[in-house]
């Protein structure tokens, strides 16, 4: 599977995965910010933004192994990989399954396990009945803290408008990926120097997910940061773009 990317910047490899529903959009202040330091590779997951939408429903190792074929498209050995929830959860297969493949980790607002899985099937079957709109309003409303979502109508809007891009199936196809999603009992596996960010009003993947993940993995650094919902990376862009940076040994 080719998926949709984009390269910016010189330096270093770092490849940033994004949240179910999102698309490259969502990693843009820090491709903004690290593109001087680093190579910044952002892409679509199968079944979002321009990238194809196969039929699914998908697994979590077709999303990684969708990251191995983007670097060998790109001619790299190794490289530095960011995600932020379903990019997160993409992120620790690859310290688990590809562990020659990676440099550093940065698992920002995510979860080793993200349960109920009655919930990610009663999610996928709803956007297949009802479109992306029957679940934009609770998604959004975990992404951002209401006060950041009032003080910034317009990042909401193209928020929404990112989320609503979002084909129905890739979306669905890709809940089934997280439905079936363990990881916990193979965390101790990655031997990558790993940062672990998370917002502490995160009614997605509370607190309580990230200090699992930074417990099992050995060496795992974790910050939270607050306020801060789901969407981390557009809330407390700035911070999180320089705990990357420094956790990457960026000048």
């Amino acid at each position: 599977m080719r998926v949709h990317h984009v390269i910016e910047g010189d330096g270093p490899l770092l490849v940033l995965s994004s949240s179910l529903g999102s698309t490259t959009a969502m990693w843009e202040a820090q491709a903004a910010a690290l593109r001087d330091r680093f190579t910044v590779v952002r892409y679509d997951h199968r079944g979002h933004g321009l990238s194809p939408v196969p039929d699914g429903p998908y697994r979590l190792e077709d999303l990684g192994r969708d990251v191995l074929g983007l670097l060998d498209e790109l001619g790299a050995e190794r490289a530095h990989v960011g995600g932020l929830s379903l990019g997160g959860m993409v992120a620790m297969w690859l310290g688990i399954h590809a562990p020659e493949r990676v440099g550093r980790l940065v698992l920002c607002c995510t979860s080793a396990r993200l349960g109920p899985p009655s919930a990610w099937a009663e999610r996928a079957a709803a956007v297949r009945a009802g479109g992306m709109e029957a679940v934009a309003d609770g998604v959004l409303g975990r992404w951002l803290t209401p006060a950041y979502a009032a003080a910034h109508p317009d990042t909401v809007a193209e928020l929404r408008a990112m989320l609503l891009s979002t084909p129905p199936d890739g979306y669905a196809a890709c809940c089934a990926a997280i439905e079936h999603m363990d990881l916990v009992a193979d965390l101790g596996r990655i031997t990558a120097p790993t940062l672990v960010i998370g917002g502490a009003e995160d009614p997605a993947t509370p607190p309580e997910h990230q200090r699992l993940i930074a417990g099992a993995i050995p060496g795992a650094r974790l910050e939270l940061l607050s306020p801060a919902a789901h969407m981390a990376a557009v809330e407390r862009a700035d911070e999180v773009t320089a705990l990357i940076a420094e956790h990457l040994g960026a000048p």
